[in-house]
């Protein structure tokens, strides 16, 4: 029943605009709409206009990386319409070098999330009124959430207290990271921890 409910709304979406519309696709019982991406502004409109969709809820803005692919990147809206007690996820598709337009002017909620995009993946939307980083800082090397981005990042922060100020510096680890023998036994506390005294009598009373 749900089932033919999304397929019935992606079937209206898909003739409604059948020229800004790739494709859809129903999975995990949510409706998937694949747009072209420069034409999301119009797909988020409808879909928050059109009486029989009234998704008047941007929930969240994400990205997604496929380094394989030309067009490496999704970006993803989800959105939530109250009125059909309903959610569905959109995706648009682009690379590092096209920007995708801003969804701000339909969802002034959008201002953060694609700041974060941008922030986490170096997607770039056109159109934002301030697009900058979020949640790393100001002077932050790449985009952390790209698949090619080192596990050890670019570089490191610590406040200096000769210079009363955060520096950067090349990441230097501590240590080598360390090469496991698991056929030997771990050293363990010399302690019974709590709980442990019990298996201690049960291999006692196994022996006895």
């Amino acid at each position: 029943m749900i089932d033919q409910a999304l397929k019935e709304l992606g079937e209206r979406i898909s003739t409604a605009l059948e020229h800004e519309v790739i494709a859809t696709e129903i999975a995990y019982g949510e409706l998937t709409v694949l747009v072209r991406a420069d034409q999301i502004e119009k797909v988020l409109t409808f879909l928050r206009d059109d009486q029989e969709c009234r998704f008047k809820c941007l929930m969240d803005v994400c990205g997604a990386d496929y380094p394989e692919r030309s067009s490496r990147f999704d970006v993803v809206y989800h959105l939530l319409s109250p009125h059909l007690n309903q959610r569905i996820r959109v995706k648009v598709q682009t690379n590092a070098d096209t920007p995708v337009p801003s969804a701000t002017d339909v969802f002034p909620a959008a201002g953060w999330f694609e700041r974060e995009t941008w922030d986490m993946y170096g997607v770039m939307f056109s159109g934002h009124p301030d697009l900058r980083r979020i949640l790393t800082d100001y002077g932050f090397q790449g985009h952390p959430l790209r698949k090619d981005f080192p596990l050890t990042g670019y570089v490191e922060l610590r406040y200096s207290e000769e210079q009363k100020r955060v520096v950067y510096e090349p990441v230097k680890l501590t240590q080598e990271f360390r090469s496991f023998d698991f056929m030997s036994p771990w050293e363990g506390a010399e302690y019974i921890l709590p709980g442990d005294e019990k298996a201690e009598e049960a291999e006692g009373q196994e022996k006895a």
